[in-house]
This record gives C-alpha cells, sequence and structure tokens, in this order.
C-alpha cells in the first residue's frame, strides 16, 4: 500500500462506526481517549507504510479545520 485509499474499502461501515461510538460512550473522557489513542496505533501498524500514515494524518488536520 502506497497511496491513501479514500473510497470505502470496509463491510458494513455503520455497524463499525456504532461499535466504536458505543465503546468510546463506556468510558470516561479521558478513557476514551486513551481507547482511541490505542486504537489508533493499532491501525497505523496493520497498515505500516508511513506515507499512507502521513496523508492520512494531514487528511484529518486538514478536515478538522473545516
Amino acid at each position: 500500500m502506497s497511496e491513501l485509499r479514500l473510497a470505502a474499502n470496509f463491510e458494513d461501515g455503520d455497524a463499525f462506526y456504532a461499535a466504536l461510538v458505543d465503546a468510546i460512550d463506556r468510558q470516561d473522557d479521558d478513557g476514551a481517549a486513551a481507547l482511541l489513542s490505542r486504537l489508533v496505533l493499532i491501525l497505523a501498524n496493520q497498515i505500516g507504510d508511513r506515507a499512507v500514515l502521513q496523508a492520512a494524518l494531514d487528511l484529518a488536520v486538514t478536515n478538522d479545520r473545516g
């Protein structure tokens, strides 16, 4: 993988989103932040490609600014 995929690339995204929101809702604020940090690192390890990870980070920062 050398390029960030922007099209949906997984099955049943709504179910994953619901599971993610549920997992976050069961945490306090600090626990939710820690959960998301762990999830990001697990997924980053799965992706493994530094350029793809940087592109994803750049996109997330850009989208956060509106």
